[in-house]
């Protein structure tokens, strides 16, 4: 059995797996991780349960660090940069 947590990076995205391990989260909590796009920041949607081997397809990533309130900040400018960006570009 592993012991995994669910994170998502935006609000209506996918979330997807990684390894809690050395680190007391729960659901809420904002954690920062190790993506293919770099290290992110992202909101832990399913807090940690217990997972056969067998159904963990590839090696989970570990959570790097639990996200502090700059991390969380720059994550919501981020957020509301993508969105005043995205509505120009539709102008």
């Amino acid at each position: 059995m592993k012991k995994v947590i669910s994170v998502r990076f935006k609000a209506s995205g996918k979330a997807y797996c990684f390894d809690p391990t050395g680190f007391d989260v729960k659901e809420g909590d904002y954690v920062v991780v190790e993506t293919a796009r770099g290290v992110e920041c992202g909101e832990v949607v399913d807090g940690p349960r217990d997972v056969p081997d067998s159904q963990v397809s590839h090696e989970l990533k570990p959570i790097q660090r639990m996200a502090d309130s700059v991390d969380v900040r720059r994550m919501e400018k981020n957020r509301a940069d993508e969105k005043a960006a995205f509505d120009l570009c539709n102008e």
